[in-house]
């Protein structure tokens, strides 16, 4: 099965979406699935990220370039693929970074942060494929509040909706590669072997445009 998965001409695959939207669950079951060299943001390393949702005006600019160089070091691995593994896949991209830069960052923080993140955009590969998985902000604080994480708690409906939005708006205009924007409003990709089987298939097994929309919702009904 992994030898046809190859043929298919995505070799680096990457899993997006706002917090909460199951993007690591996902990354890791695909990586699984293909065997797949796995690099996921370590959110946890950061020492102001619990700070910033209690604080967000005043951890802001801490919290962004410690994510900014860590996501920078973690994606240089993607150049470095394991033997007998012809697949990368990861829980982010690295041109997500400016989504929280421009929602929480100054002025004048903005301009520090550009002038840093300019030199690194250039040594950053670029993935085959992005998936997107979009979810309403309902569904994404049940989800938050579900897993029940400390270092989360402290996260506001009113910054997830500002958060989806600004995701939403990025992923439409997205044009750097391939993707792929799913419906995840009324799937479970991690508690139904079912509509993961149908997503890979979805990837490896139809055609794939500059822009892909897919809902599986509206296949589970046609079904």
């Amino acid at each position: 099965m992994i030898s046809s998965y190859s043929n298919s001409g995505l070799s680096y695959i990457a899993v997006e979406g706002v917090i909460g939207a199951g993007k690591t669950s996902v990354a890791q079951m695909l990586s699984e699935r293909l065997n797949a060299k796995l690099i996921l943001e370590n959110f946890e390393d950061n020492p102001f990220l619990e700070k910033f949702y209690v604080k967000p005006e005043e951890y802001a600019f801490r919290t962004q370039m410690f994510f900014l160089l860590e996501r920078y070091s973690h994606l240089q691995e993607v150049h470095q693929k394991e033997l007998f593994q012809n697949f990368v896949v990861s829980d982010y991209i690295f041109e997500k970074d400016k989504i929280f830069a421009y929602l929480n960052l100054s002025d004048d923080e903005l301009k520090i942060y550009e002038q840093v993140v300019q030199g690194l955009d250039k040594g950053i590969v670029i993935p085959d494929l992005v998936i997107y998985l979009q979810s309403p902000v309902e569904r994404l604080m049940m989800n938050i509040r579900k897993r029940n994480r400390e270092i989360e708690k402290a996260i506001s409906e009113e910054y997830i909706s500002s958060l989806n939005e600004a995701y939403n708006y990025f992923f439409s205009r997205y044009k750097s590669t391939k993707i792929m924007i799913v419906n995840c409003e009324e799937i479970d990709f991690v508690n139904n072997t079912v509509d993961f089987d149908n997503l890979v298939n979805e990837i490896f097994n139809s055609e794939l445009s500059a822009v892909k929309y897919y809902n599986p919702a509206i296949r589970k009904t046609a079904l």
